[in-house]
């Protein structure tokens, strides 16, 4: 099973990335938050062997921007081998070269379909090393 944690106040984009999800893998467990405080602080409370394998941010989360919360894992060592996405729906370079700088494997822009978001699942899973089973 590979578990997910998405930092995303958007309760529709929650449900089409769980959907998405579903459809490319069905073994994913996808915990969603609508604030980047509530991420950290679910986090912070994780053992080493209860970490997800992917965390999600959406760049405008309320409280504190995906950017942030890239900054403040950053800062602790225990999340380095965790794979960390931006998705936004901005293009913006300057919000993409800011997220990669700051650890984000990739931004990625959200896709307005059904079946770009269900790409962009299969993208964002093809992203995982290869070992661990989180």
């Amino acid at each position: 099973m590979t578990t997910i944690l998405l930092a995303e106040d958007d309760l529709d984009d929650q449900e089409l990335l769980a959907e998405a999800f579903a459809q490319v893998d069905p073994t994913v467990r996808l915990l969603s938050f609508t604030t980047g405080r509530n991420i950290l602080a679910y986090l912070d409370g994780l053992g080493q062997h209860q970490l997800p394998r992917i965390i999600i941010v959406d760049y405008n989360i309320p409280e504190i921007n995906g950017a942030e919360i890239l900054k403040e894992l950053d800062a602790r060592r225990k999340f380095d081998g965790i794979t960390k996405l931006v998705w936004s729906t901005s293009s913006s370079p300057q919000y993409e070269n800011r997220c990669l700088r700051l650890g984000a494997s990739a931004y990625l822009v959200k896709p307005s379909s059904i079946a770009g978001l269900t790409e962009l699942a299969r993208r964002m899973l093809a992203l995982l090393p290869s070992n661990g089973n989180a």
